[in-house]
């Protein structure tokens, strides 16, 4: 008997171990085993017919202030002016004066060929007025952008054209130059963005075309010559808007978006 009761007894306290160490395993992983949160991507990818779903709004960091350049920057491509008029030639500022001109051109072409909807589908992109101050600068980074061409040049050709979503990118140079970069498409665009009014910066580029390795620079290559003027036109959301450009439209729309 008192052998039996001993072989009850280790079977009793071999089961209560395994019971102990069964609920052990049950705990909650500390943090260092759980696994890293999924985050989503800054952009969604756009609905059909609608402007994307934009993170909040993209704020320059305290170092990205501080490159800022407080007046006109010294050593930069700029040439030491911060005056967008000294460096673009004349015909190109003659056509930025007409900004309002294309805007309603453009706009009535487009709509009396039967693309009304998808104009008043692109919301604030495709509103003159849209243009919104303060914080007019897109911080230095990658963006997302697609370019919406409306109003024919000659009269000839396409009244409407939008292109996929391509890669943009904005960069703050040592000399403080902010410049705005397209570089990805088969026409690509890179310039510098001058401070205008506290509504807009004027852009003052030019366009590579095909798989060419480099920019121009604006003046070498009139017909790749751009003038245009960027506004921020919603939370993380900007528009360049570059009327009669030299190439198939009355006005030219970059959406970007971060």
């Amino acid at each position: 008997m008192r052998g039996t009761s001993l072989i009850l007894s280790l079977t009793t306290a071999t089961a209560l171990s395994a019971a102990l160490a069964a609920c052990g395993d049950n705990r909650p992983a500390s943090p260092a085993q759980t696994s890293p949160a999924e985050t989503s991507p800054a952009v969604s990818a756009p609905a059909a017919g609608g402007p994307p779903q934009a993170a909040p709004e993209a704020v320059a960091t305290p170092q990205q202030a501080a490159a800022t350049p407080a007046g006109s920057p010294e050593g930069g491509m700029q040439g030491g002016t911060d005056d967008w008029r000294k460096v673009a030639r004349p015909g190109d500022a003659s056509a930025l004066g007409r900004m309002d001109e294309a805007w309603r051109l453009a706009r009535a072409e487009a709509e009396k060929a039967g693309f009304s909807r998808q104009v008043e589908a692109l919301g604030p992109l495709a509103d003159p007025n849209a243009g919104q101050s303060g914080r007019l600068q897109p911080a230095p980074g990658t963006y997302r952008c697609r370019t919406i061409k409306m109003g024919s040049r000659d009269g000839a050709g396409l009244a409407y054209v939008d292109y996929p979503w391509f890669a943009c990118s904005v960069e703050m140079t040592p000399g403080g130059d902010l410049i705005l970069s397209k570089t990805t498409g088969s026409q690509r665009t890179q310039g510098l963005l001058y401070p205008d009014t506290d509504r807009r910066l004027v852009y003052v580029g030019a366009q590579a075309w095909g798989d060419e390795a480099h920019y121009p620079r604006y003046g070498q290559t009139p017909e790749r010559d751009q003038l245009g003027v960027l506004e921020r036109i919603g939370q993380n959301r900007w528009r360049l808007a570059i009327p009669w450009p030299k190439q198939e439209a009355k006005l030219e729309l970059l959406e970007i978006v971060r």
